[in-house]
């Protein structure tokens, strides 16, 4: 097994031809990810893209006898970029959500990721359980938040007294908070703990408010996402993921990102 990660551009020909396919006993697939939501899936100083998504992945690949290669894709055209055959798999930090399940089918989940808020320390501000209450706390402020993200929609529709500001990538979110553009971020909370909480410019900023964790914004926990109709390659992939936490892979991996079970309950 080996994973390589390289950008690959496909004529539209190509595209239309391009397929899982069988090689010398392993199933060739091309994995789709983000590269820039640290700690789950970037590229370092290097050039290497690394991550909790990408050990998983490669982890998955080899337990499923997969030869894997990754392909980055801007996170708002992920699943475009699947459909489009660019790729056969998204490992990338993924909610399993009703929108999405629209489009495409999922795996269980690999991992389970509470929205949560962050905010500066100096910001005197308590976010009450309620939502109600909540919205009314919220008023006036300034919210961002990654585009196409369950995040976006739960914003959007539980706290209609704040502005909601969108961002293509989270890195660009983390940044605004920072430069006093936004007075709130929320993403994942291992994101934003593992991630830019961890940070030197995330030393003084807090979570502030409830872990936020609805099915009809969140959905079921994240998955890895497939074109519709191909339940074999689903099938394998969930027997895989039980093989790399019944193995003890997956908790090896989890310790070295969180110090807390990501995968959360059964």
């Amino acid at each position: 097994m080996k994973s390589i990660f390289k950008r690959v551009a496909f004529s539209a020909l190509a595209l239309a031809l391009v397929s899982t396919t069988v090689l010398g006993g392993e199933q060739q697939v091309r994995v789709g990810i983000e590269g820039a939501y640290p700690p789950f899936n970037w590229i370092d100083e290097s050039g290497k893209l690394v991550g909790f998504d990408v050990e998983i992945a490669d982890a998955l690949c080899a337990a499923a006898n997969f030869d894997c290669e990754f392909v980055v894709q801007d996170w708002d055209g992920m699943i475009p970029g699947l459909l489009a055959k660019k790729y056969d798999v998204i490992i990338a930090s993924m909610g399993i959500t009703p929108e999405r399940k629209e489009k495409v089918d999922f795996t269980d989940k690999y991992y389970t990721a509470a929205g949560k808020f962050v905010k500066s320390k100096e910001l005197d501000l308590e976010i009450p359980d309620d939502i109600a209450a909540a919205n009314e706390a919220l008023s006036g402020l300034v919210i961002g938040v990654q585009r196409s993200t369950p995040h976006e929609n739960f914003v959007r529709d539980n706290f209609p007294a704040a502005t909601l500001k969108v961002y293509a990538t989270q890195d660009e979110v983390d940044l605004d908070l920072v430069n006093g553009r936004i007075d709130l971020n929320m993403a994942d909370m291992p994101a934003l703990a593992a991630g830019f909480l961890s940070t030197a410019d995330g030393l003084n900023y807090e979570f502030v408010g409830p872990d936020y964790f609805d099915p009809r914004w969140h959905g079921d926990g994240v998955g890895i996402a497939v074109r519709q109709g191909n339940e074999d390659l689903v099938g394998k992939l969930n027997d895989a993921i039980q093989r790399i936490r019944s193995s003890g892979v997956y908790q090896s991996i989890n310790a070295k990102y969180f110090d807390f079970d990501i995968y959360g309950a059964d």
